[in-house]
């Protein structure tokens, strides 16, 4: 009877399994030291609120003098960084925006989202080392040297309860590319093209405004600072978008360099704010470099996937 009793048992387990149906995980034992779990704190976030989590750049001024990043800006460091948050973006579908400048990244997580049941410290540390490692697995696809060192990052969680507050925010975070990226151009070309050191280039600088430092880059060095790269005046907004390619339309994280300070980007993005299904995309350019990426990875995975089915038919 015993013996009928462990078959008729082990049948069920393995009916369970074949099904997909196997009981859940135990949950952890009860014992006299449990109620440390009493020292944790509940850090759930609010509902209804905008969640953004920023990361920046741990010592990247060093970081990017060992490895030697172009100054005042290296386009495909840049991208090692699109790179790292459109891996966070593919992994989080509650992330409706991430926009990024320099050694910073922002994700917006829209305000109905319930990754990690909204525990701010998950949602910390998650995106953040995602981030750290995408960034060294995304290195050796945008740089030509080897990395010396792994970098590091830090992350904080901010909360925005309105739409207007989101907006602001995004929109500090773009004038901050302006300020930074105009010095920073005028004072590079000052130290590259004119030899001066870093303390004359300041001492020049120094009490000057942004019609200024324009006049200095067009008058001494022929620069209209409004024909640069628009990914360096304004840094990289990351949306999901619909996107066609070969005839066959797919989603995909696209690199965008516009003005979101301006209400003409959120009229045109309205998925971001509203209901939130990804909008099409249409430019005349060609596809960034990032998306064919994503799509290469992606034909990849579906070629793998029908390889499998083949071979278990």
């Amino acid at each position: 009877m015993r013996l009928i009793g462990f078959l008729s048992k082990f049948g069920e387990i393995l009916n369970r399994c074949a099904v997909g149906r196997l009981p859940p995980k135990r949950s952890m034992a009860c014992s006299r030291f449990e109620y440390v779990k009493t020292f944790e704190q509940d850090d759930s976030i609010l509902p209804n609120v905008w969640i953004v989590i920023r990361i920046d750049g741990k010592k990247f001024h060093k970081f990017s003098k060992t490895h030697d990043f172009e100054k005042p800006n290296d386009e495909n460091a840049l991208n090692v960084m699109n790179a790292a948050a459109t891996a966070v973006m593919a992994e989080f579908r509650d992330i409706v925006l991430a926009y990024g400048q320099s050694d910073e990244y922002s994700f917006v997580f829209r305000k109905e989202t319930a990754a990690f049941k909204r525990r701010s410290a998950k949602l910390l540390t998650y995106v953040t080392s995602l981030f750290s490692t995408s960034y060294v697995m995304q290195w050796s696809k945008w740089m030509s040297q080897p990395l010396a060192y792994a970098p590091c990052f830090d992350g904080r969680v901010v909360l925005y309860p309105s739409d207007e507050n989101l907006r602001d925010y995004l929109s500090w975070r773009q004038a901050d590319v302006h300020v930074n990226n105009l010095y920073n151009t005028a004072f590079w070309k000052l130290v590259l093209e004119k030899g001066l050191t870093n303390q004359e280039a300041e001492a020049k600088l120094r009490g000057t405004f942004s019609a200024d430092k324009n006049e200095l880059l067009f008058q001494e060095f022929g620069i209209n600072y409004n024909n640069l790269p628009a990914m360096y005046r304004k840094g990289t907004i990351l949306l999901r978008k619909r996107v066609t390619v070969d005839e066959k339309t797919r989603q995909a994280i696209v690199p965008l360099h516009q003005d979101l300070i301006s209400s003409q980007f959120w009229k045109e993005h309205t998925e971001i704010l509203g209901k939130y299904v990804p909008g099409t995309y249409s430019s005349t350019q060609p596809l960034p470099r990032l998306v064919h990426l994503q799509i290469d990875d992606k034909k990849a995975e579906e070629s793998k996937l029908a390889e499998r089915v083949e071979e278990s038919c």
